[in-house]
């Protein structure tokens, strides 16, 4: 992958297709990526804030352009309660990080769980947050580790693919 630009890919329309009905006022795209997500919740909410930890590929969206990038570690930067946040996980699983669009380390556990940890400060009381996470990773992991955090989590839709299966969650706070 090249730091200039990171496409939308199978997983973001995925998410797409299941978020693209949601409302609210605050929203945010945790991993915003090619910014397609950000760009979708735009349509639905009053204020919407897409974060990636690649500044580089905030820099060059393109077609999903938006306002609110910022650019850190998962929503470390922010003090906002929201509505909705949505995150396109890093979830495979890898023995080394060396593509943080795409490897979530040790079962695909180790960098989702820190991205759990800082958007839980983020979530309002009876928030939602939807991520996808993979047949290819130890999912089941991530979604007992949501639930210690004290959210309620449902697998909301599955889809196979050649390889792999997605994994929608969506979790309540």
């Amino acid at each position: 992958m090249k730091n200039d630009e990171y496409p939308p890919s199978e997983d973001t329309f995925f998410i797409a297709n299941y978020i693209e009905n949601e409302k609210g006022d605050y929203a945010l795209d945790v991993g915003s990526g090619s910014g397609y997500l950000t760009k979708l919740l735009c349509d639905n909410f009053s204020f919407v804030v897409g974060t990636d930890i690649n500044y580089d590929v905030l820099q060059h969206q393109s077609s999903y352009k938006t306002d609110n990038l910022i650019c850190c570690n998962s929503s470390d930067a922010l003090k906002i309660k929201f509505d909705f946040i949505v995150c396109n996980l890093p979830y495979l699983a890898t023995d080394k990080i060396l593509d943080i669009a795409t490897d979530g380390g040790a079962e695909g556990f180790e960098i989702p769980k820190k991205i759990f940890d800082s958007v839980l400060q983020n979530l309002k009381e009876n928030g939602k947050f939807i991520f996808v996470t993979s047949s290819l990773s130890n999912y089941s992991k991530l979604i007992d580790y949501a639930q210690k955090l004290g959210l309620r989590t449902k697998i909301v839709a599955r889809k196979k693919l050649f390889f792999e299966e997605l994994i929608l969650v969506e979790a309540i706070n």
